[in-house]
């Protein structure tokens, strides 16, 4: 069963541009890994800290496999090393989710 990660984010909303840069190096860094980027989405309107990631795997395992290789792959700590030394993200949260419904465009 697949299984799709939300990652909340609370991000310093005086540091968004620094938070955009670290979602932006995931794109190549993620699929190389082994996960399936949905998506970083970014606020737009209305609150003005709150980010989000879609990440999906093929099933449980398959996410903690993925998770090892972001461990010891070199761009993925230099991000994580990122946001640690700029200090854009506040919290985050992980929600597992399971499909029920999709509509495609």
């Amino acid at each position: 069963m697949t299984v799709t990660v939300q990652i909340r984010y609370v991000i310093d909303p005086f540091k968004r541009d620094a938070f955009e840069r670290y979602a932006q190096a995931w794109s190549g860094i993620i699929p190389r890994c082994g996960g399936d980027l949905l998506g970083y989405f970014m606020p737009h309107e209305g609150t003005n800290n709150i980010a989000w990631a879609l990440i999906s795997c093929d099933n449980l395992a398959a996410y903690e496999a993925y998770r090892a290789q972001l461990r010891v792959d070199k761009e993925s700590l230099a991000n994580f090393a990122f946001a640690q030394r700029e200090r854009f993200i506040l919290s985050e949260e992980r929600t597992f989710l399971r499909p029920v419904a999709a509509q495609f465009n």
